[in-house]
């Protein structure tokens, strides 16, 4: 378990399925997420039960951000696309139901993992793809050190129309 004085990132746990239900679930994140289909219950709960297997294996990790007092779930943090070959993983936050954000879960949540890519899985660098539009995450990177390294342009179908997302990089000092 990874914690400052007020979050712990811990594995996911059986209990943990009615909130990745409904977070997984919660099309408003969809856009974000890549996901265009539900999942059912069955499919999350063989996913927690797999989800011990070493990111060496499973070349990710998800991890539950939980408040400390009072104890509550109030979102996710993952690294994805894990390559210990090259150093590096992409990272990304969700922290969900609106009275939970912008109260410092998801800095507090990044700046440990900043930690323990760094210093427990020894990686060159951390990268996230942010949408354009997103100036929250986009600040909470920038405020985290990460670099802007670049964008696509029109990577996002919204709607009618399109969205960039737009790079941005940690690199092990």
């Amino acid at each position: 378990m990874v914690k400052d004085d007020t979050i712990r990132l811990r594995a996911l746990e059986p209990e943990d399925l009615e909130y990745l239900y409904k977070w997984e679930n919660d099309m408003d994140l969809w856009e974000v997420s890549d996901t265009l289909t539900p999942f059912s219950i069955f499919t999350l709960k063989k996913y927690i039960e797999t989800c011990h297997l070493d990111i060496y294996t499973t070349k990710q990790l998800r991890l539950m951000v939980e408040r400390i007092e009072p104890q509550t779930r109030v979102g996710l943090v993952d690294l994805y696309d894990f390559d210990p070959y090259h150093q590096r993983a992409g990272i990304g936050i969700m922290i969900h139901d609106s009275e939970n954000q912008k109260q410092g879960f998801a800095t507090s949540a990044i700046r440990l993992m900043i930690d323990y890519c760094f210093e427990t899985l020894g990686l060159n660098q951390i990268y996230s793809s942010v949408p354009s539009g997103n100036i929250g995450s986009r600040k909470l990177f920038e405020k985290l050190g990460f670099v802007q390294t670049g964008y696509r342009k029109n990577w996002l179908r919204r709607g009618n129309g399109w969205e960039d997302i737009v790079y941005f990089q940690l690199l092990n000092q």
